[in-house]
């Protein structure tokens, strides 16, 4: 069972306050039940969220824990004031003294993605997941000089998801590209990448998880078998070292980690957040 009940209470989607929660609740061994309260944008919708936070920790016995970014005054008056959880408040904790050291006002602007039609920057996030999606596992070579990084790696190594979250995340134009037996035989990248060198960026798994994720989409293949595994790997290593291309094992590392990885090693300053 929880041992405690937390909320994530916005006016707008709710994803600022669940990633600002979710990091400071990763860092205790607790099992928490999470419960979603996003478009909390009116008085009304707000005594809602009150009587559903203050219910909870009646009959659970424990103050419930409700992280919000909540920007319209009034709604956060109702839930500052009838809220009997343990209430942590992003825009008050850090909007409102950034306010009075940069001697101006915030927009005050509700949820990430407010006016998405006619925001740019949420455009260009459009644009670079349509980007990464046309180039994905190389099924376009058109406009890959447009990419801001390019992938590459055997099959199933990591390089869809991780060149979607750099798109999604950063509004990066992520292409992936495969290695496949043929670059091998010629122990050379694939034409198609070398005018792009700088841009390339190597991920690599080890053989045993490669099988195990390989024989989920074709069990009991030649593609599958750790035999294969273990060559396709070897010789993909092999070919990024002599190519001199950066790279590293995806095996133990999350799409955030590996990400963030890429854009040290690339130095990629342009990012859409």
């Amino acid at each position: 069972m929880p041992n405690r009940t937390v909320f994530f209470v916005s006016d707008g989607t709710g994803i600022t306050a669940e990633t600002f929660g979710h990091a400071i609740l990763n860092q205790f061994e607790v099992d928490f039940r999470r419960v979603r309260l996003p478009f909390t944008d009116t008085v009304d919708k707000a005594h809602q969220a009150v009587r559903q936070i203050n219910q909870t920790g009646a009959l659970e016995g424990k103050k419930p824990l409700v992280f919000t970014t909540l920007a319209n005054e009034e709604v956060m008056t109702v839930i500052s004031q009838g809220c009997q959880g343990m209430l942590m408040d992003m825009f008050g904790t850090f909007v409102n003294p950034l306010e009075q050291e940069l001697g101006i006002k915030s927009n005050h602007r509700i949820g990430r993605f407010s006016d998405a039609s006619k925001s740019k920057r949420y455009q260009s996030r459009i644009d670079a997941i349509n980007f990464s999606l046309d180039h994905d596992d190389g099924q376009s070579h058109r406009d890959l000089a447009s990419s801001d990084v390019i992938l590459v790696g055997v099959s199933r190594s990591g390089k869809t998801p991780t060149s979607l979250y750099l798109a999604m995340q950063y509004g990066l134009k992520a292409s992936n590209y495969p290695l496949i037996p043929e670059d091998f035989e010629r122990q050379d990248l694939p034409p198609a990448l070398k005018p792009h060198h700088k841009k390339l960026f190597g991920l690599t798994i080890q053989p045993e998880r490669l099988s195990e994720i390989r024989n989920e989409r074709r069990p009991h293949s030649k593609y599958a078998s750790l035999a294969n595994c273990r060559h396709e790997v070897k010789e993909a290593e092999a070919m990024m070292r002599r190519s001199g291309i950066k790279w590293l094992s995806t095996t133990t590392k999350s799409i955030e980690e590996i990400a963030t990885t890429i854009l040290q090693e690339l130095r990629i300053e342009h990012m859409t957040y």
